[in-house]
């Protein structure tokens, strides 16, 4: 059978603003600004036989103009490439940008663009991205974290973690880091009294505390049963993470700010996550993320992948040990459809690819965009 070819690129610059400003530990501490808008990458291929594959990549506050910038400086190196041969293409796209490394804004740029191949593959194929690539479950384990930031009056945190559990999510994430860790702890206690003892509950510090702030607070919520305690130090600090994972019985998540592969490698021979938490459009798309996620189930680590759950469903469902999705209903305006929630667990869509469809708002909130080839 002769090969299909990519014919046609289209990419856009997608603005998407929250219906409330959002705010972490680095907001309280002065590090950053409250949050109001996400910047999305989309990247939309079609080949000369008519198939077609979509995929983006985002950035919270600066860097989506990068992540634009560089896709449309690489993509038209797609033009007349097979679209089967995911490998080959990414590493022309790589040596197009050599110059600007493997890393950060350059393969995120990517990220947008690899994923969109991988939707188009498993669209040719008639499958799920998770069967094309070797489901181990229909359903993977969810949690919801947008109703836990430090913005909200512990009594909303409360009532949407209720609601949240009540639509069928199987855990709650609530933020914590604040200047004052007696507060932390005093919200932490309300929400775990208000859910109940049994029901799984984390916590996210934002890479907030050093190493002996880490230790206290996870000293001091030891008995609350915590599923994780996420990014309690610099994103960076592999060695006090792993002093930390080797402190206490609760687990340590981190892993979601690394932008590369070679990043998480370091996590994971260091022992510094009991849970590893990679982010596919932040680590370069799916491509690397497939690399990553092997070498974590041979380290024996838990799979909790970070945000942008219409992606990772399909992956942490094709991994084999039962893994976390985080659920963010921020992204719902951009597709037309919507993940089921059931009995805890996030179901894996039924239709080919990643299952998702750009809405035409959307399309309305695109800011730029340019094509290549011909339609």
């Amino acid at each position: 059978m002769a090969s299909d070819r990519i014919r046609h690129v289209s990419l856009s610059s997608v603005t998407l603003p929250l219906d409330v400003p959002v705010s972490d530990a680095k907001v309280l501490t002065g590090r950053q600004k409250p949050m109001t808008e996400i910047a999305f990458l989309f990247a939309e291929l079609c080949t000369e036989d008519g198939h077609g594959g979509v995929g983006f990549s985002y950035s919270k506050r600066a860097g989506g103009p990068a992540q634009y910038a560089h896709a449309k400086e690489v993509a038209e190196n797609l033009l007349g490439q097979d679209p089967s041969d995911i490998g080959k293409v990414y590493d022309t796209l790589l040596w197009a940008g050599a110059s600007v490394g493997r890393s950060g804004v350059a393969t995120q740029a990517l990220a947008a663009i690899d994923i969109a191949l991988w939707d188009l593959k498993a669209k040719r194929a008639g499958l799920p991205l998770a069967k094309l690539l070797g489901s181990y479950r229909d359903s993977v384990r969810t949690y919801n974290t947008s109703g836990g930031f430090l913005h909200a009056p512990v009594e909303e945190v409360k009532e949407r973690a209720a609601r949240s559990l009540a639509d069928g999510i199987g855990g709650i994430k609530i933020k914590v880091g604040q200047p004052d860790m007696r507060e932390d702890l005093r919200r932490l206690a309300a929400v775990r009294d208000h859910i109940g003892p049994d029901t799984p509950l984390m916590v996210d510090a934002n890479q907030q505390w050093d190493r002996v702030s880490a230790l206290r607070f996870g000293r001091a919520v030891e008995e609350l049963g915590l599923v994780w305690i996420e990014e309690p130090l610099d994103a960076y600090d592999a060695e006090g993470h792993a002093r930390l994972a080797a402190a206490l019985d609760t687990p340590i998540a981190t892993g979601e700010m690394l932008s590369s592969v070679a990043e998480h490698v370091r996590l994971i021979e260091a022992g510094a996550a009991d849970i590893l938490q990679p982010d596919a459009p932040r680590v370069g798309g799916i491509t690397p993320f497939l690399r990553l996620a092997a070498l974590a189930d041979h380290a024996g680590l838990q799979l909790a992948p970070h945000f942008a759950m219409e992606i990772h469903v399909h992956l942490a469902a094709a991994y084999p040990r039962e893994p976390w999705v985080e659920h963010f209903e921020w992204l719902d305006p951009l597709f037309e459809e919507r993940l089921e929630i059931r009995d805890g667990r996030m179901l894996v869509p039924g239709r080919p690819g990643l299952g998702v469809t750009l809405s035409e708002q959307c399309r309305r909130w695109a800011v730029d965009g340019v094509e290549f080839g011909k339609l």
